[in-house]
């Protein structure tokens, strides 16, 4: 019988292991885990050097001990992939909840082990404490926060291009919020069917960085890579950019067209696909940053699901930490350094004080004890936030009441000049602008004719000075002391989470404009954006006071009507902020549905063009004016009345408020008696309540006012779930 083959000698098995551990493969992690053992270290502290589980260590090393060299031999394992996506892995740990992103749960759910995932983590920097996540491209990007900016795809390769932006100061490392699914779904969906459609020889797999080998041919320069790159350039003119080629040869002369264009060129990680890169990438930027919304995914799938070639680049970014915005130092420039934050100086320490500040509010004027009554708060906690509130300027003590029993009761109030906002309208007509201190009082107005220059630039640059303007007539002690922001409001829709104006109605030359971004270059200083009627109707009840204390519904009659609705002592924004398209609503309230199922605009619903419009196609009077034909308005305010209905009918509130320009003069009274007569003789409970219709406390600046309460809401009002 032959002798059994003897084992290798000890070292003749270390020289293996050494060569094993220097190079490529899964054998590299198993040598090096005996390597580490053989210096006699614990196997806790090899899995801290080479960054595995102790379990994986220990069944390496007793697998050694068992069979030597030969059981480091790799081994199937059944039901697991032998590679891993890692695009896949950084969105399905962005996706999942945050107790449902650990490397085994992610692990189990994509088939592969939790030492894959937690490797294609470590390479895109997820979890770490010290620097925010990155893709691993080549070459490597240095320290930042990535934005997706551009994507383009054609029958040449296709590109993606990221801005790489300084980290926000207290942002964390690790994902923030869970990126919108649905939105994202739609632009993978779209992708993948655009690089099936135009190139499908190569879609299927991942991009190929590898060097075009000799002979074979380049392709042609690309002049619309050229043109796209310059064209984000210009939409980006700051941001570091960096241009990555997710599949396909890259276009001869792609190295000189990123050079002029100041773009680095990089390929993609070799453990990714194109598709789950981009899906990647995505997921990343909407999980970092809030004006990554639903909207700009979407728009992005459908310029992906249009016509080739795909050209897609995104709108203007909003300044970064510490940058100094182009476009020279407003009046609040001077107040506040850039970056700063404006010149609030109101700090509100708790709920508890929201809720006195809103009390005292309501009233007008009150005692301690009457806050205690209606706060239900206890007289000590009352007397201590009352304090500190004098204390800090917010409130002021009137005299004192004469009171038969006890000491004398002093009055407080709201300091009228506490706090200022400056509040914006924009009209596809003119533009207003008004500065309303805590009473919602106008210290200082000014109105001008919009701009009939098209470009989006020249009617910014107006509402900008415009601003200014306003402010240059203000104190220095204003801006710096009592200053809490700018409000703007426009004609919806509006995408209030990156300030972006949508379709706005007459106003084309607005649409896509990222306006507030365009705004912080000019001003340093909190900036809201909002639509029309929902800002009219939070500068109603806080104007309102007491006679607004309760539910109620606003129809703002401007361009077009809007509806702003204030439900359990907040406004109601709905999901997108843009609840309240209360045309649609009047439209299926009479049935007025165009051939291709959707609702009518309605004339009706735009006072502007309906009702100072007469059939020989010239005007007949100003806003408010009652035209030579009452029943025009009539009609309007038959129809208006007739969605008002609908909402009682939907909500069941007791009040409706009418305000707007065109809810002035003669003509009020008609829309009044119109919306009065239909929301009290045709809802189903009509035997249970009257509904009151009443004017706004605010006509003509009614959206302006709005705008500026904004601020006051945000800052003052008492409630438990802050919108962001």
């Amino acid at each position: 019988m032959p002798d059994a083959p003897s084992r290798p000698s000890a070292e003749d098995e270390l020289d293996v292991l050494r060569r094993w551990a220097a190079g490529p493969g899964p054998r590299a992690l198993r040598a090096s885990i005996v390597l580490q053992a053989a210096l006699g270290r614990h196997n806790s502290e090899i899995a801290r050097r080479l960054g595995v589980s102790r379990q994986t260590v220990a069944t390496w090393r007793q697998r050694y001990a068992a069979e030597g060299t030969a059981g480091l031999a790799g081994r199937p394992q059944s039901g697991r992939p032998g590679v891993v996506d890692e695009g896949d892995v950084v969105t399905e740990t962005l996706l999942a909840p945050p107790d449902r992103r650990s490397s085994r749960s992610v692990g189990r759910r994509l088939g592969c082990s939790h030492t894959a995932v937690a490797a294609a983590r470590r390479r895109w920097n997820l979890g770490q404490a010290d620097r925010g996540p990155l893709p691993p491209l080549t070459p490597a990007l240095a320290d930042g926060e990535v934005w997706v900016v551009g994507v383009h795809h054609g029958t040449g390769p296709a590109l993606v291009l990221l801005a790489l932006r300084p980290h926000v100061p207290g942002q964390p490392a690790g994902p923030a919020v869970r990126p919108p699914t649905d939105a994202l779904a739609a632009v993978v969906a779209a992708f993948t069917h655009a690089l099936d459609s135009h190139e499908p020889a190569v879609a299927a797999g991942p991009a190929d960085p590898a060097p075009r080998p000799p002979g074979r041919p380049a392709a042609e320069p690309d002049q619309a890579v050229s043109v796209f790159l310059a064209a984000a350039r210009r939409a980006h003119p700051r941001a570091a950019l960096h241009l990555v080629v997710l599949h396909g040869p890259a276009a001869a002369g792609l190295d000189e067209l990123c050079r002029r264009a100041r773009v680095t060129l990089h390929q993609p990680p070799e453990r990714t696909g194109p598709v789950s890169f981009l899906r990647a990438v995505l997921a990343l930027d909407a999980s970092r940053h809030p004006s990554s919304s639903a909207r700009v995914l979407l728009d992005l799938a459908a310029d992906l699901d249009g016509p080739a070639p795909v050209r897609w680049i995104r709108e203007p970014l909003p300044a970064a930490p510490g940058e100094s915005p182009p476009g020279g130092a407003g009046p609040l420039r001077a107040a506040a350094p850039a970056g700063s934050g404006g010149a609030n100086q109101i700090d509100l320490g708790s709920f508890n004080e929201c809720v006195v500040i809103e009390t005292v509010r309501l009233a007008g004027s009150i005692t301690r004890g009457e806050i205690a009554d209606r706060t239900r708060l206890t007289q000590q906690s009352v007397s201590r936030i009352a304090r500190s509130l004098l204390d800090r300027g917010l409130l002021v003590e009137e005299r004192r009441q004469h009171s038969t029993v006890g000491k004398p009761r002093g009055l407080v109030r709201l300091r009228d000049d506490a706090a200022h906002a400056l509040g914006i309208h924009i009209d596809p007509e003119v533009l207003t602008a008004v500065l309303v201190d805590l009473s919602g009082r106008i210290v200082a107005r000014r109105v001008e004719k919009i701009t009939p220059e098209p470009r989006p630039g020249a009617v910014v640059a107006q509402i900008a000075a415009l601003g200014e303007a306003v402010l240059a007539n203000t104190g220095q002690a204003v801006r710096e002391n009592s200053f809490l922001g700018l409000g703007v409001v426009v004609p919806g829709p509006v995408d209030t989470v990156s300030g972006t104006v949508l379709d706005p109605p007459l106003m084309g030359v607005l649409k896509d404009v990222p306006l507030r971004s365009l705004l912080e270059q000019r001003f340093s200083c909190p900036i809201l954006v909002e639509k029309d009627s929902t800002a009219a109707a939070v500068g109603e009840r806080w104007i309102g006071r007491e006679s607004r204390a309760r539910d109620f519904v606003y129809l703002y009659l401007g361009t077009g009507v809007g509806a702003g609705l204030i439900l359990n002592g907040d406004i109601y924004r709905g999901l997108t902020a843009n609840a309240g398209e209360f045309g649609q609503l009047c439209a299926v309230t009479l049935g007025r549905v165009e051939a291709s199922g959707r609702p009518e605009v309605l004339p009706e619903c735009n006072p502007a063009r309906h009702v100072l419009t007469r059939a020989d196609g010239h005007r007949t009077g100003a806003a408010g004016q009652v035209p030579k034909d009452p029943p025009t308005v009539r009609e309007a305010a038959r129809a208006i009345g007739r969605g008002a209905l609908a909402l009682i009918d939907l909500l069941d509130v007791g009040l409706v408020v009418v305000g707007g320009p065109f809810c002035t003069g003669p003509a009020a009274d008609i829309y009044l008696t119109e919306i009065e007569r239909a929301v009290n003789d045709f809802p189903t409970a009509r035997r249970l309540r009257r509904v009151h219709v009443e004017r706004s406390v605010s006509i003509h600046e009614a959206a302006a006012v709005g705008a500026a309460s904004t601020l006051f809401h945000a800052a003052f009002t008492p409630r438990l779930r802050r919108h962001p």
